[in-house]
């Protein structure tokens, strides 16, 4: 009986060899989209990575320019180009008999920068450290510690 129980409820060899080959199938799929996820992930890092190297290389090309641009720059203002400049352009050195001077009242000049006290000077005129923290803990109790015993003593 319980051999006829298993025959009625077998399924037929079609419908097994159906349901394995779409297991199979399933799992190709799965493996499929996986491996899609996988090379999209990985194109999509390639290409970032290319672009921060393009970006790296413009900034070095920048401050090459940037470093070039400096150069000229010293190059156009240094003493013999501005001399030479200045001479095309029809200036001549100032000799001291061609010099003038003006005189504007009520300009004193430049006050002269005093990075230091003058030599002499008593940089300790108050003391360091002020009176009230002189004195120690010790003090501090004693003296409260007497000053208590003391009121009491008078109270009486």
């Amino acid at each position: 009986m319980k051999k006829t129980f298993m025959q009625a409820y077998r399924q037929a060899p079609w419908r097994i060899q159906t349901q394995w080959m779409g297991v199979f199938l399933l799992g190709l799929v799965l493996v499929a989209m996986v491996s899609a996820v996988y090379l999209n992930i990985t194109a999509r890092a390639a290409t970032t990575g290319r672009e921060v190297q393009r970006l790296e290389s413009q900034a070095e090309q920048l401050e090459r320019d940037i470093a070039d641009m400096r150069t000229q720059l010293a190059v156009l203002t240094s003493s013999t180009n501005m001399e030479a400049r200045a001479k095309e352009m029809g200036f001549v050195e100032a000799d001291s008999e061609h010099t003038v001077y003006a005189v504007i009242p009520g300009y004193t000049g430049r006050s002269p920068a005093l990075l230091a006290p003058p030599p002499g000077a008593d940089l300790l005129s108050a003391p360091l450290v002020q009176p009230n923290y002189t004195q120690s803990l010790w003090d501090l109790l004693f003296k409260g510690f007497l000053s208590a015993s003391s009121k009491d003593q008078v109270q009486p």
